[in-house]
């Protein structure tokens, strides 16, 4: 039996593809499918192709702003059997926005029940929520019945939709828009009607206007929540120039007085598109954690506006740091993108500045406005012609009954008898009795006169490109009027103030809750933080073999400085120091401190204090306290010191004079102005020796004389008189110390 031969590439019709090819091919399409008909809207309408769908079969349905309003059910059941393939929910979302008051600048649809609220509330199903259209919808569909744009077959091809709405509302800046295709994104936050209407007035009568000359006019967003925007006016033009950017915009706050120097602040609104609920947990979950010490509570007190209540810990809390706090850590600052990534003529994706968005948009509208003109034309001169089929009738009246009476093919005589066109003819046949009164002929001439009129004006306009912007200019002067800053709808909701001179160092205190602790350095460089002042320092416990090198008592807002035997200082917050249970961390965890390098000193750092830094060859400067701050792990170089040389006293300079003692147990006084004031380096010599260093130093005031305690605890003072034989220049070997001088040789005994 001869073998069947199986088609090429196997049975059942079944061709082989390129793998590659395939996918490139039909993610490429699905991408274009999102970009074009999901994501992104069309810069003359500022429409989804969702959004125009819903608000042209609300158009068809005839629920316009003054009829009565429809169950959102049978809307969204028309829009998706007729004109959207896709679920009814995503089309109801779509809808539900378009209501919504605190989501959209202009409302699109007006809708009656409940719609969601700030707080992210759910809506009710849309078989309870009615809806109908408002008059910024009407303006979007003017002119939608004249041949204003193009229309297309539905999906199914049963029925006909827009490819864009004549827009006479620039709705793509004033509501705003957002969303994300393949590969790109769009984020166009909204803006105030009135000003948008300003500026497009600007580019008609003066179209090579810079961005500069518009942002007169636009002067940002204008967010349906209100708020403030704190950028300056470059960043809000570089944005509008290039598309792309950003606006800060914080919640409003005013200071209610509660009698007796008390107070409460008061949020009255709120950054866009931020939940009014979960703000408010994140405040309430900041506050359990403990990190806004200057905030004791916050409620809700909100019905119809927003009122937030913020109670500070005490009457001596500054308002302005608690609101900086509140700022930096949750919503009530929040950063809204403007990237004007659209498509250009309803084809081509692309990021459009401030100009080109506006340009287009009234290029659409000089199309509409000549697409309208002409059909209205076309329109005239159809009824023109019939109305001169009438006055030709009534002019031979008689005749035209005979041939109606008593002819076979009444039409085809008049057309004959009178040279009357089909249109006229069977206009005249269709005419009815009641029309052949006396003052028919009268309204015919007076109806022919005016079309005439009508006809010679509209003609002039389509000649005329002049004519045509005036024509626009007027029309965007009416929606002007009809949302003017006058108007509740219309008036600018945010405002512009620049963001305040905060003090950064008093933000960050603000951050930490005020406790008192005991900071405790071993000997082996472990460090740790104790609750509350400890006098007692013999009950602390260290590792076998460590000890007790320095323990002090600071705040958790205080900063830390360790300086080290190699002459550096770093800076560590007290309130981020390890617990007291246990034996705390090694320092060399949280600092990067050479491994030759011992810890020298720890102290609570004091801006307002000066510091003698001194190496143990006996080199040395004053350098201001607050130059010993460093940000970060690797510290900050201050005394410049080298192998064998290392740093060897940090010493408080508080006094007109230096008193230095070396490890040979000679002392020199000298006038601390011998001093050179430094942030880093080698310093001079402050003490010559022959042979060892120095062993300690002190600044004192010579009025008050110079006191130091020896192992006994005894005091002892030498006042100026005293001290003259050790009085000398800074770098001489001085004298023997005086009788009584501890053998520690250290003032401190």
């Amino acid at each position: 039996m001869a073998s069947i031969e199986k088609p090429p590439g196997g049975g059942d019709h079944i061709q082989p593809v390129d793998l590659k090819t395939a996918l490139e091919e039909r993610y490429l399409a699905y991408a274009l499918s999102t970009i074009m008909h999901r994501a992104l809207p069309d810069v003359r309408d500022g429409l989804k192709p969702v959004h125009r769908r819903i608000v042209h079969a609300m158009s068809e349905m005839g629920v316009r702003p003054n009829t009565a309003y429809k169950k959102c059910a049978r809307i969204v059941g028309d829009v998706m059997g007729k004109f959207h393939p896709h679920g009814d929910q995503s089309i109801y979302d779509a809808l539900v926005r378009l209501s919504q008051e605190f989501a959209i600048r202009y409302p699109i649809v007006d809708g009656q029940g409940n719609f969601g609220n700030i707080d992210g509330d759910n809506p009710a199903a849309m078989r309870y929520t009615e809806a109908r259209m408002t008059e910024v919808a009407s303006l979007l569909l003017e002119g939608i019945g004249e041949d204003a744009v193009d229309f297309r077959p539905t999906y199914n091809e049963e029925d006909e939709e827009p490819v864009v709405l004549p827009g006479a509302f620039p709705n793509l800046l004033a509501n705003g828009s957002s969303g994300i295709a393949v590969g790109m994104a769009t984020n166009i936050p909204p803006h105030n009607v009135h000003e948008l209407c300003d500026a497009a007035l600007l580019l008609i009568k003066k179209p090579d206007a810079t961005i500069e000359d518009l942002v007169e006019h636009v002067a940002g967003p204008d967010f349906p929540t209100g708020g403030t925007i704190i950028d300056n006016k470059k960043t809000i033009i570089d944005a509008y120039a290039t598309g792309r950017g950003g606006f800060r915009v914080r919640a409003k706050w005013v200071q209610e007085d509660l009698g007796r120097g008390g107070y409460q602040i008061i949020i009255t609104e709120i950054p866009y598109q931020v939940q009014k609920s979960r703000l408010i947990e994140k405040i309430a979950e900041l506050l359990l954690a403990r990190r806004l010490p200057l905030l004791e509570d916050i409620r809700d007190e909100s019905a119809e506006d927003v009122r937030i209540v913020m109670i500070p810990k005490s009457r001596t809390v500054d308002p302005a740091l608690l609101m900086e706090q509140l700022y930096r850590l949750t919503e009530l600052e929040n950063r809204i993108s403007l990237n004007m990534n659209v498509l250009s003529m309803g084809k081509v994706p692309r990021v459009m500045s401030l100009k080109e968005v506006l340009v287009e948009w009234l290029a659409h509208r000089k199309e509409v406005l000549i697409r309208r003109s002409r059909h209205r034309l076309a329109e005239i001169d159809r009824r023109l012609e019939i109305l001169g089929g009438y006055l030709i009738a009534y002019l031979n009246i008689d005749e035209v009954i005979r041939i109606i009476r008593e002819e076979d093919e009444p039409k085809q005589v008049m057309m004959a008898r009178f040279s009357l066109t089909d249109l006229q003819a069977e206009s005249i046949l269709n005419m009815r009795l009641r029309s052949l009164r006396k003052l028919e002929e009268f309204e015919i001439r007076t109806e022919f006169d005016n079309l005439s009129t009508e006809k010679a004006g509209i003609e002039a306009l389509l000649a005329s490109e002049d004519k045509q912007w005036t024509t626009i200019a007027w029309e965007v002067g009416e929606v002007k009027k009809k949302f003017a800053k006058a108007t509740p709808l219309g008036r600018r909701r945010t405002d512009f103030a620049d963001a305040p001179e905060t003090d950064e160092e008093a933000i960050s205190q603000a951050m930490i809750e005020k406790e008192p602790v005991t900071v405790v350095v071993s000997e082996k460089g472990w460090i740790r933080a104790l609750k509350g002042h400890t006098t007692d320092r013999s009950a602390l416990q260290f590792k076998e073999g460590d000890s007790l090198k320095i323990a002090f008592n600071a705040q958790t807002t205080d900063k830390v400085i360790i300086f080290t035997t190699g002459g550096k200082a770093f800076t560590l917050g007290a309130d981020k120091l390890p617990g007291g249970r246990g034996h705390g961390e090694p320092l060399r965890i949280m600092i990067d401190m050479d491994n030759d390098q011992d810890v020298l000193t720890a102290f609570v750092l004091d801006t307002s204090r000066k510091l003698v830094v001194a190496s143990h060859q006996g080199y040395g400067f004053l350098v201001p306290e607050g130059e010993l701050v460093a940000n970060t792990r690797k510290g900050k170089q201050i005394l410049n010191v080298s192998m064998p040389d290392e740093a060897k006293l940090v010493i408080p300079a508080k006094g007109d004079h230096v008193a230095v003692v070396g490890e040979n147990r000679k002392m020199l006084v000298f006038p601390a102005a011998q001093l050179p004031e430094m942030s880093r380096g080698k310093g001079v010599r402050l003490q010559r020796f022959k042979d060892g260093g120095i062993s300690d130093l002190r600044v004192f005031n010579m009025e008050d004389g110079l006191s130091w305690d020896d192992s006994a605890g005894r005091n002892f003072v030498r006042k100026r008189e005293e001290l003259t034989e050790w009085m000398g220049d800074r770098a001489t070997a001085g004298r023997t110390v005086p009788k009584g001088f501890p053998r520690s040789g250290k003032f401190a005994g």
